[in-house]
């Protein structure tokens, strides 16, 4: 019953998140914004994520998670409460920047824990249904954000997240034992020593740099996509269905991901995924139609979809014991680190050079990726293939 509980509050608060990124994104272009003013509103949203998941990670390595779950949840929502009450980009700049920070100090906790739910033989199953889930959520979000802005309003969305992300907080406070404690799962373990120490690990710094490879995909379609489609023609509505396929293709292949790795090593299925995304990014600025951009999404969606839930589980079995989080936080550090350069240098791209050069050039860099991640010697978690 714990991870059902977990999944849960975890897609409600990612349903409030990844909606509010469409929601930011079309109120600045409603506020005249341009493309690289965009990008550095949406850059906001990784900048305190990309500074501090490591000490979130350290703290909750240390101390129950339902404390920073709470606030991280209470944050959220008075960050999705202020467009409605201050007009303006830089309200949507302090709303993007509280957002990304609030949002870490919630799921890292969970995450952490939940690799240690129901014993080792349940840490793949956890790690899938928690990913599904946020599939699930990442296509609600886009799709509540659209829906609620053609018909209540641009700064009547924000009210509509809110709601997702505060839904937490009477589980937490019904269930307070909702939470098992991340240091119980781990007593023994030596929470001492310098992340550099994680860092220096030969197979958790591959698998933290394979995540960051795979997830800038993501982040520059997220960030792009509202703007390519208002470039050509399309609805808020449209925009957010096309945002939101890449997540039901997420959904898809994570719930097929079991059977994959009975056959594949998860490095393959990681290194295949990256140029899948390579040939999705390739095909991106030849069409405007709609429904082919919604099939090109959903390419996409299966190219990085595979890559968290397994990246995911490898951290939890390479990490030393007690220090769980931390890698977490570690692996949000080099994640957020692509979230915040991603829309900054592609918006200046984008406004110089406009969106053909961006889709073409982050494809060769996927694919360039991909044939660097074939030669690194990403481990396998499953010993027993070997």
């Amino acid at each position: 019953m714990t991870i059902y509980l977990v999944v849960l509050m975890s897609v409600l608060s990612q349903v409030g998140f990844s909606g509010s990124r469409v929601a930011v994104s079309l109120h600045a272009l409603e506020l005249s914004a341009n493309q690289f003013a965009i990008g550095v509103v949406i850059a906001l949203y990784s900048l305190c994520p990309m500074l501090l998941s490591i000490v979130i990670g350290k703290f909750a390595d240390r101390a129950p998670p339902r404390l920073p779950v709470i606030l991280g949840s209470a944050v959220m929502t008075a960050a999705l409460l202020l467009p409605p009450l201050f007009s303006g980009i830089g309200t949507l700049c302090v709303a993007a920047f509280v957002l990304g920070l609030a949002h870490q100090v919630f799921s890292i906790p969970l995450e952490a824990l939940v690799g240690g739910i129901g014993g080792a033989d349940k840490r793949a199953r956890n790690y899938a249904l928690i990913t599904m889930g946020w599939s699930a959520a990442n296509v609600l979000g886009p799709l509540i954000a659209g829906f609620s802005i053609d018909y209540i309003g641009q700064l009547q969305v924000y009210l509509v997240l809110a709601a997702f992300t505060v839904a937490p907080i009477p589980i937490l406070l019904f269930k307070p034992a909702s939470l098992p404690k991340v240091a119980a799962m781990h007593a023994g373990g030596d929470t001492r020593g310098s992340v550099l120490d994680l860092w220096r690990m030969p197979s958790v710094r591959i698998t933290i740099i394979a995540t960051g490879v795979v997830g800038s995909a993501q982040d520059l379609f997220q960030f792009y996509m509202p703007i390519y489609g208002h470039a050509i023609g399309l609805s808020a509505s449209a925009i957010g269905t096309i945002l939101g396929v890449v997540s039901v293709a997420a959904f898809v292949i994570r719930g097929i991901i079991p059977f994959l790795v009975r056959k594949l090593t998860e490095a393959r299925i990681l290194i295949s995924s990256v140029f899948v995304a390579a040939l999705a990014f390739t095909l991106l600025p030849f069409f405007v139609n709609p429904y082919a951009l919604a099939a090109i999404a959903f390419l996409l969606g299966l190219g990085v979809g595979c890559a968290q839930p397994m990246t995911m589980s490898l951290l939890y079995v390479l990490t030393p014991a007690g220090r769980i989080a931390e890698s977490f936080g570690l692996q949000k550090t080099v994640r957020n680190a692509t979230h915040l350069v991603v829309p900054i240098v592609f918006g200046s791209v984008g406004a110089a050079f406009g969106f053909t050069t961006v889709f073409i050039s982050n494809s060769a860099i996927l694919a360039a990726s991909g044939l660097l991640l074939r030669n690194a010697g990403i481990p396998d978690s499953d010993l027993r293939r070997k």
